[in-house]
């Protein structure tokens, strides 16, 4: 039974025709605050989902205040770890919440953070073999954010740190990594060759063009990548549900990304 369960909610989360994924971290308002763009959860998650979004990760207050009873359904992904900036060790990520907590929700799918190669990745692998415990008895989709940070990393897009860290994810139970993009087709498609679960590229920072951001989706996509798992690039552009509609026309509808930018909010 926690197999039918976990299949039905994973249909929630991606694409049926595609069997890819859009979803879009609003999380960020524990980790660096009320940032531009998720001052307001619901009106932000109205826009996304408007774009085509299929999942959106939100925090458990932030999916209570930021419920929405209309509009396009949009997947719930309640996020089970934190830290903040201010904080003396910020890449440590604690368990904040549980899958229970996240059933009672409705939510569809849980997430957890992973620093590999931190100072308390011990801790953190310690989190994510609960959350993975818990997620095989409930039946809810677990999607593992995996990071290479820590002392010994000196290059986070590497292509062995991301391969060894999106592993990691995989080999402890994760049915979703989501991790940083290498920089290349060529490179992430081992990471995603080494990789048992579906991989999702993260957007990281905002980029400097959007014809260089829709870029890295398209060659991710290339590569292999089942989707995309990113926050600031969309909720902090112009308009989060232009850009997420772009982002989609990648993802679901093969479009390059000179196709995906040639899309309007008239079109």
């Amino acid at each position: 039974m926690p197999l039918i369960g976990k299949s039905i909610r994973m249909e929630r989360l991606f694409n049926r025709k595609t069997g890819n994924a859009v979803i879009i971290p609003m999380d960020h308002g524990v980790t660096v605050g009320p940032i531009r763009g998720i001052k307001n959860v619901k009106n932000i998650a109205d826009q996304v989902a408007s774009g085509g979004a299929d999942a959106a990760i939100v925090h458990k207050g932030a999916a209570a205040f930021g419920h929405r009873g209309y509009g396009r359904d949009l997947g719930l992904i309640i996020h089970l770890s934190a830290s903040t900036s201010l904080g003396p060790y910020p890449n440590n990520k604690v368990l904040v919440a549980t899958v229970e907590e996240a059933l009672k929700m409705g939510a569809d799918g849980v997430s957890v953070h992973v620093n590999v190669g931190a100072e308390d990745e011990g801790a953190m692998l310690s989190t994510l073999g609960e959350i993975s415990r818990s997620c095989q008895e409930w039946g809810m989709p677990l999607l593992a954010m995996m990071y290479p940070r820590g002392p010994k990393i000196r290059d986070e897009y590497a292509e062995e740190h991301i391969a060894h860290a999106a592993r990691v994810g995989a080999e402890l139970g994760a049915d979703v990594v989501k991790t940083s993009y290498t920089g290349s087709p060529e490179s992430f498609a081992r990471v995603v060759e080494s990789c048992p679960a579906p991989v999702v590229i993260a957007g990281g920072p905002q980029a400097e063009t959007e014809m260089d951001f829709l870029t890295m989706v398209e060659e991710s996509m290339a590569a292999g990548a089942r989707g995309v798992a990113i926050g600031r690039n969309v909720f902090q552009h112009q308009s989060p549900a232009l850009m997420t509609r772009r982002i989609c026309a990648v993802v679901h509808d093969g479009h390059s990304a000179k196709e995906a930018l040639a899309l309007t909010d008239l079109d």
